[in-house]
């Protein structure tokens, strides 16, 4: 019986198995079907993680040397598919490459992955030019012109972080409405460098060889399409929980999740399930960044390690 499955091996699951591993736990095994290391490893440029502000590195380089430390203090790495997580008693069942696994703590780094718009260009531009956040590559379009697509919280927060950097942020929204909170709203319209474009979407996003030049906005109401000359654009339509191990053979949650489908845990990353844990961009409130999935990890992989001993 495994002491602790971690089921996904990005920063978050890396940082879990390296702490339970280096805290005692003998039997760790991250289940992750490729190489370890997660979405940031398509990266092309990490500037805002501790230690790699001076030179800079790709989000493969950052995360390169990331499994040997965790393979060096014990944890094992097996590449299989885990299809379901379930309890039994006070056992959980790891239903990987069909076979069971019994685990006493599973912690689960699934992640989440930004939602597509599905606009023509979109994949084409993607990571050059095209992105889904702004925390990470604003300070690229540092006094240009930048396009941000959605009217969430997330988009419009975001908005108004990249108003600090940029010279100015156009909003592209499909309705009139927005459905983030009044106040953040209210701090929007107020900006004046942010220019609401409403009723539109997003028809085509252009460019060459190096990178995005700009968007064509399409709108509903009739009006003539309109150039948006932005070498950067930021789509926040939202994002799909990779939450599928957690289903049941009822289609419940084996835990508490939220209405889109992120894992309620408190912030020790316990979920209602005793000896479960999420961790990363799969948990509610996530901030979707690298190093406070590393955080996760590690608060994870502790509260793991101690959940264990405390059963011995």
């Amino acid at each position: 019986m495994l002491d602790c499955a971690i089921i996904g091996g990005g920063p978050a699951g890396l940082t879990a198995g390296l702490y339970a591993t280096r805290g005692g736990l003998k039997n760790v095994t991250m289940f992750e079907m490729g190489m370890p290391g997660g979405q940031i490893t398509q990266s092309s440029e990490i500037e805002n993680y501790p230690g790699v502000f001076r030179e800079g590195m790709t989000g493969l380089d950052l995360m390169e040397p990331w499994p040997e430390q965790c393979k060096h203090f014990g944890l094992k790495h097996d590449m299989k598919e885990v299809s379901k997580i379930r309890k039994n008693g006070d056992t959980f069942i790891i239903e990987v490459g069909g076979e069971e696994v019994e685990a006493k703590t599973v912690i689960v780094c699934t992640g989440s992955k930004p939602r597509r718009a599905n606009f023509n260009g979109e994949e084409e531009f993607f990571g050059r030019g095209v992105g889904t956040c702004a925390t990470c590559d604003g300070f690229f379009y540092k006094n240009k012109e930048v396009s941000v697509l959605g009217g969430g919280d997330t988009a419009l927060e975001e908005a108004l972080y990249l108003a600090n950097i940029c010279s100015k942020v156009y909003v592209i929204h499909r309705r009139e409405e927005f459905r983030a909170a009044p106040p953040t709203v209210e701090r929007v319209m107020a900006n004046e460098k942010i220019e609401l474009v409403l009723n539109a979407g997003i028809d085509e996003a252009f460019g060459d060889a190096m990178g995005l030049q700009g968007v064509k906005v399409g709108f509903t109401d009739g009006r003539e399409q309109l150039t948006l000359d932005t070498s950067g654009l930021f789509v926040f339509v939202g994002n799909d929980v990779t939450n599928k191990v957690l289903k049941q053979d009822d289609d419940s949650f084996i835990c508490a999740v939220n209405d889109y489908g992120e894992v309620i845990v408190d912030l020790n990353m316990k979920t209602d399930v005793p000896g479960l844990y999420a961790a990363g961009d799969m948990r509610i409130n996530s901030a979707k960044q690298v190093v406070c999935a590393a955080s996760d990890g590690a608060i994870a992989g502790m509260q793991a390690l101690h959940h264990v001993l405390e059963q011995s």
